[in-house]
């Protein structure tokens, strides 16, 4: 009945869907594997992606081929770019989805994928052989044989699902959790711990009065996740978010349900998302704040259901609704299904190579929150990377891995190698070193090139990168030669309220001042309108970027240099730690753990100092 495969994927949520398109795009045979064809790509939680860090991530994941920018862009009901107001190391785009629309969409492009074959069945358990991964077996009873396999469980690894005093098993709810592959690989060796996370309730939006509510409306200008020319919605055609509050009689009603809150009372024993708490986590370790902000979300453009983002909890059902009851438009509410929380298996990440295969079993890997993470953008990259690594092994190639100085994706897998976690990872923009370098707007120059020599991104992705960076020098060019006399500047630069030119000056030097912005310098300077005729608007603000942020982009590209130097200083494979008696006991065994590649990875590794560093560089060189 079935081929033998390259790769298996185990799972079909955001890390499995970007792991069969890379591997399959990358020429590898690819079996999906999913315990429901009808949920390829849900969206368990909020109908959003991208945001703060996350939408760099997607950006970056689109540069390099993968699907979730193209989706996310077909999908949309709202756009907003984030951090405008700030540098734009952290301008971070955002969209509101079609929840139904953005999973139809995945399933559609994975259908219209080469090498990639589908199977609804659960998988109970792994083939091993001589300590290297053969296939799967399934509840149906089959052996299904592959080179490699991909395991991409989600939340589902003995999931439970909690509201109340009430639990049952489940991945998410009115799904069955998955069991026997948790215990396969205690049996081989591997560490496993459990985590918790949750969602909030889902409303009837016919029932909530929304002139309460503050309206939160999409951008005027759609920008977009993908680089190539995909369809989007019209400014005019977006649906507007809504924000209210929680107030002092919501949290005193959501009180009354602690004693039975299974987070108080301890039958959960995973540790929940720090920075995205329940509603009741922070009406106790907020108790000083007297009001908490909900964001009103719509699901989709054809459904009445509404996310109400903000309120994750696992209280019981009929606290949950007199509670929401007094939130400001929502006194006449009805309720769709409860908020839960859910506590799953997960397997510390330290177990990985920097290709998401583990250290134990060849050619296995692992992606998304079975490695501790939480976030569909940060399981959809490491999907994307194990993908591309499982096809790269396979076919006797070299790993694919990213640095922390070229994406948010090699901080992501760097994290999570180097210091594991002990609650679920969300990535921010201040985990990252080389913010500057790490923007949203340039992730296709730093990383369409090199998935492109890899095989995965398109000739026209790579054609367009070339225009752009061909664009930009020419905008460059211009400004550092156009000279601008005060009379050609001085009446805007008077209106932004920044010093007249005493003489003559180049358009780039004008450019470095605070207050001045390059569209506003073309809209009232005729002379560099007319210079700059021609260009799109991405290539100008591309430009502005480079010219304005010039000094700071090469400082952190100085650091990147000398840090490097200890990224390739390689420790051997057989180096033995033990004889090293100076080092710190705790270096010693993290060490001997991880087993770090590189004197950069060891210098990042949670719990080593610069002394132990210094130590083992020593007896490298000897």
């Amino acid at each position: 009945m079935f081929q033998n495969y390259d790769i298996i994927v185990v799972g079909a949520g955001h890390a499995g869907c970007e792991a069969a398109a890379s591997a399959a795009n990358l020429g590898s045979r690819v079996l999906l594997i999913t315990m429901n064809l009808q949920t390829i790509a849900q969206m368990s939680c909020n109908p959003a992606m991208g945001g703060i860090a996350k939408g760099q991530i997607v950006r970056e994941i689109d540069a390099m081929g993968g699907y979730s920018g193209i989706v996310t862009d077909k999908s949309m009901i709202q756009f907003r770019m984030l951090n405008r107001s700030k540098g734009p190391a952290m301008w971070s785009p955002r969209v509101q989805s079609d929840r139904m629309l953005f999973a139809a969409t995945w399933r559609e492009m994975l259908e219209n994928t080469p090498n990639v074959d589908f199977y609804q069945d659960t998988v109970q358990g792994l083939i091993i052989k001589d300590g290297k991964v053969a296939g799967v077996t399934t509840g149906l009873g089959h052996k299904i044989r592959s080179q490699a396999v991909i395991l991409t469980n989600g939340t589902f690894l003995n999931g439970v699902i909690h509201i109340g005093e009430k639990n049952f098993g489940g991945g998410r709810m009115a799904e069955k959790a998955s069991t026997g592959i948790t215990e396969q690989l205690i049996s081989l060796g591997f560490e496993t711990d459990r985590l918790k996370t949750g969602t909030p309730p889902r409303i009837d939006g016919r029932s909530l009065d929304y002139s309460k509510m503050e309206e939160q409306k999409g951008d005027d200008e759609i920008v977009g996740f993908s680089y190539l020319n995909e369809y989007k919605i019209r400014p005019n055609q977006q649906k507007s978010c809504w924000i209210t509050y929680t107030n002092d009689d919501v949290h005193e009603l959501l009180k009354t349900g602690f004693e039975k809150s299974p987070m108080y009372q301890g039958r959960i024993q995973g540790t929940g998302p720090r920075y995205c708490p329940s509603i009741e986590d922070k009406i106790s370790r907020f108790a000083q704040r007297d009001r908490h902000q909900l964001f009103v979300e719509p699901e989709g453009f054809n459904t009445i259901e509404i996310y109400v983002n903000g309120f994750s909890t696992s209280l019981p059902e009929d606290v949950q609704y007199q509670a929401l009851k007094l939130v400001p438009g929502f006194e006449n509410c009805k309720m769709f299904r409860p908020g839960y929380a859910i506590e799953y298996d997960f397997f510390p990440p330290t177990q990985l190579k920097f290709s998401l295969e583990t250290k134990l079993i060849d050619n296995l890997f692992f992606a998304g929150q079975i490695n501790g993470t939480t976030g569909y953008e940060e399981a959809a990259c490491q999907g994307l990377m194990a993908g591309i690594n499982a096809h790269q092994k396979v076919k006797t190639l070299e790993p694919f891995i990213l640095k922390r100085s070229e994406a948010y994706i090699g901080v992501l897998i760097d994290d999570l190698i180097n210091k594991g976690t002990d609650e679920p990872y969300r990535m921010f923009t201040s985990r990252a070193e080389f913010r500057t370098l790490l923007r949203q707007d340039n992730a296709d120059i730093r990383l369409t090139e090199k998935s492109y020599r890899l095989g995965l991104a398109s000739q026209e992705r790579m054609d367009k990168v070339r225009a752009k960076i061909e664009s930009v020098e020419k905008v460059k060019s211009i400004l550092s030669a156009t000279s601008l006399d005060p009379e050609d500047a001085d009446i805007y630069l008077e209106s932004v309220q920044s010093s007249l030119l005493p003489s003559k000056q180049k358009a780039a030097q004008v450019l470095l001042r605070p207050m001045v912005g390059l569209a506003e310098m073309i809209d009232h300077i005729p002379k560099l309108k007319t210079a700059l005729e021609g260009f799109d608007k991405e290539t100008l603000e591309q430009a502005e970027i480079q010219v304005k942020y010039d000094t700071y982009i090469e400082k952190e590209k100085e650091l990147v240099s000398k840090m490097g130097q200890l990224e390739d200083l390689v420790i051997p494979d057989n180096f033995n730690y033990e004889k090293l008696s100076s080092l710190s006991n705790e270096a010693r065994q993290k060490f001997i753990k991880i087993k770090p590649r590189t004197l950069g990875q060891a210098s990042r590794i949670s719990g080593v100092n610069p002394s132990d560093v210094q130590i083992l560089m020593v007896f490298m060189g000897r």
